[in-house]
């Protein structure tokens, strides 16, 4: 759509604009340095808000990841029943019911406050979850993963739109990367989980699989409650306990990072960003860059155990895939922050992702396959640095909910079908599915290209620099996107 769009009265002329401009160059070329106050107001978020999300990241990763964990124990198959290749339609399953929850949550999250909606969601996705303790078929099973993929999927879009109504602009890509972290920290506990889980006597007819599934789920429950009554969800929540001169300074980072909370879907804003070839850019990106993450979720520790490790061994090693994702992503995110640049960060991690694939299918067997295996997980950070993207660069609030749900959508459809890519014939080296996911990063990368240059373009457009300190909403707060804002600097 034409950056050009016609503006809301609120805005200064175009002359004004340029007079403003001149007489305060200097103060926009000048980098931001917040206020002490403002220093105090980010800590109170990063100290009571976040926790809420990196406990809510962990728990949708771990739950989702627990059939990986128990898949090493042969009694998950001699009780259940099932094969390997239905195995991977259990992994795919779930996915399919994340897909069809992205329409109602996006209608869902804004008619109701965050914390009760994700607090009733908490409680029902963990019911689900302690309900496979007591499954004994496939279609039991099947059943009750796509149920868990239905709740689950409510969890990124919170997330993420309550971190970009939270944090300023330059501030959203570390915090999504804490998110993401989560998930690695996951990882790494998952596997010591595991091995624990491995170590625990058969109660009656409750096996050590049995009991992950009934602990967890009974957390998850728990963790409903808690979430319902206490999770601040928006800046001037209750909990941050605002001084009168942070609750001025909460209206000036929500002028910065452009988020103007409301009840009211704005189908205006719908229509714009259907207009955009940007928005088919990052859902494409998403669809093909989870296509392995989707696999590597479900089949990591079964990798593993193609390569000759025994069982417990197997567990143990995916401990090391969490702690490399974590690096990277806490390495990555700080980087882009330091350096105002998300994009080229993105394509890096894509390459790393890219020559892990190739070490898979490269290497025959052995030790150092697993070097493949963990470099593969440069996926992580290539989706949350595109989820930052997307924050930083899409103004409007049905308008970012709609890009958000649109692309997990894509997400979803992209883990979906990644499991299924790694037949139980093509095993140990899978070839057919590895070559998919090779080409898919080479594709992502070409994406990435296209959108940094849209990027540039729109600023030139606007005679704006990404790198200078101006202000998304210098006059009222309002709901207006960023193709309506012509203050709007797009960040690259």
């Amino acid at each position: 759509m034409d950056d050009k769009a016609e503006r809301p009265s609120s805005f200064v002329s175009k002359n004004e604009q340029e007079h403003i401009e001149t007489l305060t160059t200097a103060s926009k070329e000048a980098p931001f340095i917040p206020s002490k106050e403002e220093k105090k107001l980010v800590k109170k978020l990063n100290w009571t808000f976040m926790p809420y999300v990196c406990v809510l990241a962990f728990t949708q990763f771990l739950d989702k990841t627990l059939l990986s964990i128990v898949s090493v124990l042969p009694q998950f198959f001699i009780d259940t029943g099932i094969s390997k290749d239905q195995y991977s339609w259990l992994g795919s399953l779930f996915y399919l019911g994340f897909l069809c929850m992205q329409l109602p949550n996006n209608i869902l999250m804004q008619k109701f406050t965050i914390s009760k909606y994700m607090g009733v969601i908490l409680v029902i996705w963990g019911i689900s979850l302690l309900c496979m303790a007591w499954a004994h078929n496939f279609s039991q099973l099947a059943a009750l993963r796509f149920l868990l993929g239905f709740f689950e999927a409510t969890t990124y879009p919170c997330m993420f739109l309550l971190i970009a109504t939270m944090y300023r602009r330059a501030e959203q890509v570390v915090w999504f990367g804490v998110l993401f972290m989560s998930n690695s920290v996951a990882v790494i506990l998952g596997g010591l989980i595991g091995a624990g889980i491995m170590q625990m006597p058969t109660v009656g007819t409750i096996s050590p699989w049995k009991w992950a599934f009934i602990i967890f789920g009974s957390i998850t429950t728990l963790m409903g409650f808690v979430y319902f009554f206490l999770l601040p969800d928006k800046p001037t929540s209750r909990w941050f306990r605002l001084t009168e001169d942070q609750k001025i300074i909460v209206e000036e980072r929500c002028r910065d990072n452009a988020v103007v909370p409301t009840l009211q879907v704005n189908y205006d804003q719908i229509r714009e960003a259907l207009r955009e070839p940007r928005l088919y850019c990052y859902c494409l990106i998403s669809l093909l860059i989870e296509l392995q993450n989707g696999a590597l979720t479900i089949f990591s520790a079964l990798i593993i155990s193609d390569m000759g490790y025994d069982n417990f061994d197997s567990v143990l090693l995916t401990i090391p895939s969490g702690a490399f994702c974590f690096i990277l992503m806490f390495a990555s995110t700080t980087y882009s922050k330091k350096k105002g640049e998300i994009i080229w960060v993105a394509i890096g991690t894509c390459m790393i992702s890219l020559v892990g694939l190739i070490c898979l299918v490269a290497i025959p067997s052995g030790g150092a396959k697993l070097v493949g295996l963990y470099l593969s997980w440069g996926c992580t950070p290539t989706y949350t640095l595109m989820q930052a993207s997307i924050s930083s660069n899409v103004s409007g609030y049905t308008k970012k909910i709609f890009y958000t749900s649109g692309n997990l959508i894509f997400y979803t459809i992209g883990n979906f079908i990644g499991p299924l890519l790694l037949r139980e014939k093509d095993a140990p080296r899978y070839f057919m599915g590895m070559g998919v996911y090779i080409a898919a990063n080479a594709v992502v990368i070409v994406l990435f290209l296209y959108l940094r240059h849209s990027y540039t373009q729109a600023n030139k457009r606007r005679h704006l620099d990404k790198n200078t300190n101006i202000v998304a909403l210098p006059d009222d707060l309002e709901d207006i996107t960023d193709v309506q804002n012509q203050n709007f600097v797009y960040r690259t």
